[in-house]
């Protein structure tokens, strides 16, 4: 393969990935809209459409390949296959939690906001943020928005422990609310998983620019 033809598969390979990152960004946004609005048809849309995710994960994985089985590629190359394989089954995921979310949203919109819905919600907007900013790093090659990626996944985590805290203590108090605080800690529960592929991407980054696997090593 020429090598303007393996940079022209690079690029599309890049704009593949960043397409499922736009895909699943908008489909947990559409969540995070849908919850507090009580938004049956955006979250419903979000059910409906998972499947355009998945053909583009096998899309971008056969793309990569191609590119392995094309010939011996540069070190810069190959790290950058391998970082896009890597994202590319993190951003499926993150379209698999956004699915879990909006099943468990469904269950919580019947009723009166619960009393800690909204710092749920700010959960999801956080992991949100972090996905949109490891998309940008590893796109951008840029290893400091990377790393800032990697120092707020704490902070998800806190506000998970918090939101698990709070409902503990409401289903106690209010035996009523039971199935639906569960459901809102199976979202929490999701949007912590979404800030840890976010970590996993921009893992991915700092692997893409400085050739380093910071995997397990970040903290």
């Amino acid at each position: 393969m020429e090598r303007e033809h393996v940079e022209r598969e690079l690029r599309e390979l890049r704009e593949c990935v960043g397409r499922m990152g736009d895909l699943v960004c908008a489909r947990l946004e559409a969540c995070l809209r849908g919850l507090p609005d009580r938004d049956r048809a955006r979250i419903r849309f979000v059910l409906r459409h998972d499947e355009e995710i998945n053909a583009l994960q096998i899309e971008i994985d056969d793309r990569a390949l191609r590119l392995l089985a094309a010939g011996q590629p540069t070190a810069v190359d190959l790290r950058f296959i391998i970082a896009a394989i890597r994202a590319n089954a993190d951003l499926e995921r993150i379209g698999d939690q956004a699915v879990n979310v909006a099943g468990a949203a469904l269950q919580i919109i019947g009723g009166p906001e619960l009393a800690h819905e909204p710092l749920v919600v700010d959960m999801g907007w956080s992991a949100l943020s972090m996905v949109r900013d490891a998309l940008a790093a590893f796109l951008e090659r840029n290893v400091e928005l990377a790393h800032s990626v990697l120092e707020r996944d704490d902070d998800v985590d806190a506000m998970k422990r918090r939101v698990l805290r709070d409902l503990i203590e409401l289903m106690a108090q209010e035996p009523g609310l039971i199935e639906r605080a569960i459901s809102l800690v199976f979202i929490s529960r999701s949007f912590e998983r979404v800030a840890d592929h976010a970590t996993n991407v921009a893992e991915g980054a700092i692997f893409l620019v400085e050739a380093k696997d910071v995997r397990h090593h970040h903290q």
